[in-house]
């Protein structure tokens, strides 16, 4: 995978459109899913090509603080060399001045060189800076947005879960439906009520029956009360004709 690469899918992960992708997805738990390894492998592999791209960076830097330092450092060389000459050609040793002066020369050359390459590398620092900013906001993008899924996929389970238990009871409250004539509870409860219906009728032929035999202890007294009054009769009859 090269740079350019990666760093187009820091791009285009970073503002993809979560919700937009899930509307057309057919399962949004399964997308999720590849979404977050996707961008977990995204997020390794961009990691490392910044990594490397800082890396670069640093370089430069090192490099133009060097260049920095060396110019400083043949700058004074330089002033050193030429102080040098000036103090020998009052002393009237115009030779050896001219040696120094030529040593200051060289070190002028060579302060000039690195001062042209420090200058070189400055809109290069600037130019990677500016790239290595983009790519640390567009990684941290990305990270966010891998939190995002993340959470999305974590609430989706959730409401998967919760619908399931739902329609699970839902099925268990149809499987007990009172008033259903099918279900197991009405056929037990029609049972129970014949039983009860049985124990009345039981009960209220019981009572005719015990009834029936008050209403014949009724009709024995009647007939005894009338043969003790025709007896009664009898007797006053046979006594009237005594006398």
């Amino acid at each position: 995978m090269t740079k350019q690469s990666i760093f187009g899918r820091i791009s285009q992960l970073a503002k993809a459109n979560i919700n937009a992708m899930l509307d057309s997805a057919e399962d949004p738990k399964l997308m999720l899913d590849q979404m977050v390894r996707d961008y977990t492998a995204s997020i390794a592999d961009a990691e490392s090509a910044i990594a490397e791209t800082i890396g670069n960076l640093r370089l430069l830097e090192d490099d133009y603080r060097e260049d920095v330092e060396a110019a400083k450092e043949w700058g004074g060389k330089a002033l050193a060399a030429s102080r040098k000459a000036d103090e020998l050609r009052s002393a009237g040793n115009a030779t050896d001045a001219d040696k120094f002066d030529n040593l200051a020369k060289v070190a002028l050359g060579r302060q000039l060189q690195s001062e042209k390459e420090a200058k070189t590398a400055e809109p290069q620092i600037a130019s990677q800076t500016q790239v290595v900013d983009q790519l640390k906001n567009g990684l941290n993008a990305m990270k966010t947005k891998l939190g995002q899924l993340a959470s999305k996929r974590d609430e989706l389970i959730a409401r998967s879960k919760s619908a399931a238990a739902q329609a699970q009871v839902m099925d268990a409250v149809k499987s007990i439906d009172l008033m259903d004539p099918t279900s197991e509870v009405s056929r037990f409860e029609d049972k129970i009520r014949r039983e009860e219906a049985k124990v009345r009728g039981a009960s209220e032929l019981a009572a005719s029956s015990l009834d029936a035999q008050f209403e014949s202890l009724e009709d024995l007294g009647e007939l005894t009360e009338v043969d003790a009054r025709l007896a009664a009769l009898k007797s006053g009859q046979a006594a009237a004709i005594d006398q």
